[in-house]
């Protein structure tokens, strides 16, 4: 499927990009604050600043994970090694707590055997995502994002 097809980024897009007119914005009254002679002015304006800085950084952090999370799953897609997650469902489409075990059982055991593939890291970010724990499973994706780039470096070095 075509990125501008991909309703996922499309909507990341946009909402990416209010937020950079957003920090421009604030920048904007920031520089104004800062041009005038009022000492609390300036530090109004100079705290002004900081929130787009930061805020820059985490956006440009986010697309970074996204970008590399796609890379991964696209790559686990053409080897055919998307995690499936196949068992009973609750109402609301969750797995039932007996298929989330043995799915995080068959995630952990790919990683406690290679724990520096980050396939078997993406894998476990699953399993945390089918029970339900995103703070876990964005974790994991994190970890799997590095370990990714790490064996792409590692592969362009090799050539």
């Amino acid at each position: 499927m075509g990125l501008l097809r991909n309703r996922g980024f499309l909507a990341a897009v946009a909402t990416s990009t209010l937020v950079a007119l957003y920090f421009v914005l604030v920048a904007g009254r920031a520089v104004v604050f800062l041009g005038t002679d009022d000492p609390i002015a300036r530090m109004l304006g100079v705290a002004l600043l900081l929130f787009p800085a930061l805020g820059t950084w985490w956006l440009l952090h986010e697309w970074r994970l996204g970008t590399a999370v796609q890379r991964m799953a696209d790559q686990l897609e053409l080897e055919g090694r998307l995690p499936i997650h196949d068992g009973e469902q609750d109402a609301r489409g969750r797995l039932a707590p007996q298929a989330q075990e043995a799915v995080f059982a068959e995630a952990r055991r790919g990683v406690d055997r290679s724990p520096e593939n980050w396939a078997a890291w993406f894998h476990v970010a699953y399993a945390y995502e089918a029970s339900g724990d995103r703070s876990m499973a964005r974790k994991s994706l994190r970890h799997a994002a590095s370990l990714y780039r790490t064996s792409r470096a590692q592969q362009r070095a090799a050539r």
